[in-house]
């Protein structure tokens, strides 16, 4: 269910039959834009999913403060210009009450000026570092970042002795940022980066840099920082040349089964930092965080016949912190919300703890972060 989504969709939720007075009959307005089709809908298309399937759970269960949830949604593809265009139609047009959306780093960074203008209080599910630092007044985001990614992955490597290693990055928003965030990070891990190359978004074969990385003197490991297609060109690449004896690190931005099926046999043994969300049922049943990734990877299953994926539930954790900012706002008004957003504690998500506050738009630390490595085709938790 929820597939067929066209460019541009006003998904209008009935109100409600019992409703008694104008209030009850006016509706909360959700805006989102995200890559529901293109080469990012991976990302995009569970994202949109969760919202149209949790606006319809809490729609059935009277609302929030007895108005309905209203989702005024775009497709703006992988495509900077169409978020921008987005970004102005709900703000301008729609008068959208928030945004969630931003299923990457480029669309959201794009459409983030417009907003800001607007006052608008907006929720990304995009990793990207400046997404979110330095902090702008209206932009949260609840996906991991690049940076903590960085982190959870020299923090392996550390406790595995391996000291010198090969990056591999798209040049994309994600692949820019995290490269950069990896490279200022290496040092405080003792970590040395001896070569480092790059693809380009329509690249189909990386095997030149990947052959430049096995032919430099003492890699002991590969990290490879990017999204969608690229990196599963990289693990193929990687398999073909032979290179298992040298690990291979990922990003969490890979944390969905696509991932595996388009890498083939290559991804055995490929580590990386995910969401508990992906290993829900390999939790142990006294981790705290598993009714909660349970509760959503049963729901979005059932209803779907899908494989839940980390993008998903940055739109479940998105949604779920502006409806419990709206409840303690007591409506609707935008600065209340924003200022409420920024007062989220130990809120339990899909993505982890979030503690937000008004110099932390993120409010997740490594603890969020689990490190997987994959064996016989599917997560393994290893940490």
């Amino acid at each position: 269910m929820f597939r067929n989504v066209p460019t541009a969709v006003v998904a209008v939720c009935a109100l409600f039959a019992h409703a008694t007075d104008a209030e009850a009959a006016d509706p909360i307005r959700i805006g989102s834009f995200l890559a529901v089709t293109g080469p990012a809908s991976f990302l995009g298309d569970p994202e949109l999913r969760t919202l149209q399937l949790y606006v319809a759970e809490v729609n059935a269960g009277g609302g929030v403060l007895g108005r309905p949830l209203e989702l005024v949604h775009y497709d703006v593809q992988h495509d900077a210009n169409k978020a921008i265009t987005a970004a102005k139609r709900l703000t301008a047009n729609d008068r959208v009450d928030f945004i969630i959306g931003g299923s990457t780093t480029g669309t959201t960074m794009a459409a983030v000026p417009v907003i800001e203008r607007s006052g608008t209080p907006f929720i990304s599910m995009a990793a990207g570092v400046p997404i979110a630092e330095p902090v702008k007044p209206w932009v949260f985001k609840v996906a991991h970042s690049d940076a903590m990614a960085c982190a959870k992955i020299f923090e392996d490597m550390r406790g595995r002795g391996i000291a010198r290693i090969g990056l591999i990055s798209g040049t994309g928003g994600f692949g820019k940022s995290m490269r950069g965030q990896c490279q200022k990070l290496a040092p405080s891990y003792g970590i040395e980066i001896v070569a480092d190359e790059t693809y380009g978004p329509k690249d189909s074969d990386m095997t030149a840099q990947l052959t430049k990385i096995k032919n430099t003197d003492g890699v002991e490991a590969v990290l490879c920082a990017g999204f969608g297609q690229g990196p599963a060109v990289v693990t193929r690449n990687y398999g073909q040349l032979a290179m298992a004896d040298i690990p291979m690190y990922q990003s969490h931005g890979i944390a969905s089964k696509s991932y595996i099926d388009l890498a083939g046999p290559a991804s055995e043994g490929v580590r990386l930092p995910a969401a508990a969300l992906v290993v829900a049922d390999k939790l142990p049943d006294d981790d705290p965080q598993k009714p909660v990734v349970m509760a959503y990877k049963t729901k979005y299953e059932t209803a779907t016949g899908d494989p839940v994926s980390t993008f998903g539930g940055h739109a479940h954790d998105g949604l779920k912190i502006v409806i419990a900012a709206i409840h303690r706002a007591g409506g609707t008004d935008k600065v209340g919300v924003r200022d409420e957003i920024e007062k989220t504690t130990g809120f339990m998500g899909t993505a982890g703890v979030f503690n937000i506050s008004a110099t932390d738009h993120v409010g997740l630390d490594l603890s969020a972060f689990r490190m997987l490595e994959i064996r016989d085709g599917d997560w393994t938790l290893i940490d």
